[in-house]
C-alpha cells in the first residue's frame, strides 16, 4: 500500500531587478509578474465539490478498520487491512482466536511507535517476542494478571494493553482510555465472552466450532452465511466486525515476524 506522504513545496523565489534598478520604484512600472510551476504540487487539476458526510451517514463508517494504524492483514480484494488503535477516545477490541494473532498485532503496533503492555499468565510464551521487540527500549512490558501499573497514555505516547488471561479474565486494573486502547484475546467463547463482545468496538472471530460459531452470530447480529464461514476459517484468516460492518482479513507473517513466531496458526 502506498503510504500518504509529505510532499516539500518549494519556495517561490520573485525575479532580481536588473541593474541599475531599485525594485519598487514608483517611476519605474512593475515588472509582470511570472506564473510558476508550483513545484512538488503538480499542475493545478479540475476543480470538484468536496467530498462531504451528513451526520445522519456517519454510522455507515463504524467500522474502525481503514488506512491509519496497525496493518493487520490484507482483505478479501487483496486490499490492505489497517486496524485504527491509536484514538482519543477509549476503543476496547476482543479477540476470539489464536495467540500468534494477538502477537503480530503487538508487534506491529511496536512498529508504529506505541507502547505494548501484555497482562499474563504465560509470560514464557511471551518472553523472547518482547525481547525482540524492546531493541533496547521499554518498548513492551509484560505483567502477571492483575498487576498492570498505570501507563501514562498520550498522543505522543499511545499504548496498547493486551490481556491475555485466559477463558475468564478478571476485570482488569488498567482500562481502556483515551490514547489507550485494550485488546482482550480469548482462546475460545466462554460464559464471560457474551458480555465482553457486547461491550466492545471491534471484535475478531478466528476458527471456532460450529456451536460457538451459533452463538457468535446471534451475540454479533451475523447472517447466516457468515455464521457458517467460522468453523471453517484458515489460519490466518479473521472475521473483523461490529454491529453494522464485517470484514475477513487475511495476515500473513513477515520473514522477521515468522523468524520469532512461526506461520499463521490458530491453536498455541
Amino acid at each position: 500500500m502506498a503510504m500518504p506522504t509529505s510532499v516539500p513545496g518549494g519556495a517561490s523565489h520573485a525575479p532580481a531587478p536588473a541593474p541599475g534598478r531599485l525594485p519598487g520604484r514608483p517611476d519605474e512600472p512593475p515588472a509582470p509578474a511570472l506564473r510558476r510551476p508550483r513545484r512538488g504540487f503538480g499542475l493545478i487539476g479540475p476543480r470538484r465539490q468536496r467530498h462531504e458526510l451528513p451526520p445522519e451517514q456517519y454510522d455507515a463508517m463504524a467500522l474502525p478498520i481503514g488506512d491509519d494504524g496497525v496493518m493487520i492483514g490484507v482483505g478479501a480484494r487483496d486490499q490492505p487491512a489497517v486496524l485504527g488503535l491509536h484514538r482519543p477516545s477509549p476503543f476496547n477490541v476482543v479477540l476470539v482466536g489464536g495467540l500468534w494473532t494477538a502477537q503480530v498485532i503487538g508487534l506491529r503496533a511496536v512498529a508504529t511507535g506505541a507502547r505494548v503492555t501484555v497482562e499474563t499468565g504465560r509470560q514464557q510464551m511471551w518472553a523472547s517476542l518482547a525481547q525482540a521487540a524492546n531493541g533496547g527500549h521499554q518498548s513492551m512490558t509484560l505483567h502477571d494478571v492483575g498487576r498492570v501499573p498505570p501507563q501514562g497514555p498520550s498522543i505522543g505516547s499511545p499504548v496498547l494493553v493486551i490481556r491475555d488471561a485466559g477463558m475468564r479474565p478478571p476485570r482488569g486494573r488498567v482500562t481502556s482510555a483515551p490514547w489507550q486502547s485494550v485488546l482482550t484475546l480469548l482462546p475460545y467463547l466462554s460464559p464471560v465472552a457474551p458480555r465482553l463482545m457486547e461491550n466492545a468496538d471491534l471484535v475478531g472471530v478466528q476458527r471456532v466450532s460450529p456451536e460457538e460459531a451459533t452463538q457468535v452470530g446471534r451475540i454479533m447480529g451475523l447472517p447466516p452465511a457468515e455464521v457458517e464461514s467460522l468453523s471453517t476459517l484458515p489460519d490466518g484468516v479473521t472475521l473483523w466486525c461490529d454491529r453494522q460492518s464485517r470484514l475477513y482479513v487475511a495476515t500473513q507473517p513477515t520473514d522477521i515476524e515468522s523468524g520469532l513466531l512461526g506461520g499463521a496458526r490458530r491453536m498455541d
